[in-house]
């Protein structure tokens, strides 16, 4: 893709447009090898080698990040009071990325971060039902009749009751650790259902987003790029 070369530093987030303009008019920017000073140069993305005072710079359309988000992060673009989950993510270069969804502030575990809005409206939009796989620590033990519950549907206080989800204990001998299932991303959904009936969320951690899985060598607040597999396996949602 040919685009010029201050929208190719801007779009990297080195500086805004003006300010990009003034680093190349300095002779600070490099296209393979040789020192450029015309802002409006068109450049190739992919073929030409661009630098920044001797740094190699790799430009990205979509960049694609998994992050465990830890608690007390906001799951937002930016705050001016509050640390971020692209703050978190020290390899991006695009300036322009975003959380896909969001976690509450308290809640850990997988977050998709990226630039790409047809993915994200692809994952997010309430007609797509994309699975989204929680574990919930709970205050006391869940019994059978909170399962069916659950496959029935949920009254939360909403205009319609959630709907089907699947509510999972994986281990009998801790009903309190349970796996959640559902299909739809209402404000504050897992810890409306569990109120209605009568037990309080003491910790959450999402564990996927559709085919996407929380990788477990990440740490809270670590970050990767998606492999070609994990992304070839969203973008396949797209045709669906």
């Amino acid at each position: 893709m040919r685009i010029r070369l201050d929208k190719y530093l801007a779009d990297l987030g080195i500086e805004s447009r003006s300010g990009v303009k003034l680093l190349i008019k300095k002779g600070r920017v490099q296209v393979n090898g040789t020192v450029w000073n015309r802002p409006e140069t068109k450049v190739d993305t992919e073929a030409d080698q661009i630098c920044l005072d001797g740094r190699n710079l790799t430009y990205y359309d979509y960049e694609y990040f998994m992050l465990n988000k830890p608690a007390g992060v906001v799951s937002a673009s930016r705050d001016p009071r509050s640390l971020t989950v692209l703050d978190l993510i020290d390899s991006k270069t695009r300036k322009d990325l975003f959380p896909v969804g969001r976690l509450d502030r308290n809640t850990t575990g997988l977050l998709l971060v990226t630039n790409d809005g047809a993915l994200a409206h692809c994952l997010l939009a309430p007609g797509r039902h994309v699975e989204k796989v929680y574990r919930v620590q709970l205050d006391g033990a869940v019994e059978s009749a909170d399962q069916t519950a659950f496959r029935e549907g949920i009254d939360i206080g909403d205009d319609t009751p959630t709907l089907p989800a699947m509510l999972e204990i994986p281990d009998a001998s801790r009903p309190e650790e349970v796996l959640v299932r559902i299909h739809e991303g209402r404000y504050h959904q897992i810890k409306r259902m569990f109120a209605a009936r009568g037990r309080q969320v003491v910790g959450l951690k999402r564990l996927s987003m559709g085919p996407l899985l929380l990788d477990d060598t990440l740490e809270e607040g670590e970050s990767r790029r998606l492999t070609g597999t994990e992304l070839a396996e969203l973008k396949s949602l797209e045709h669906h």
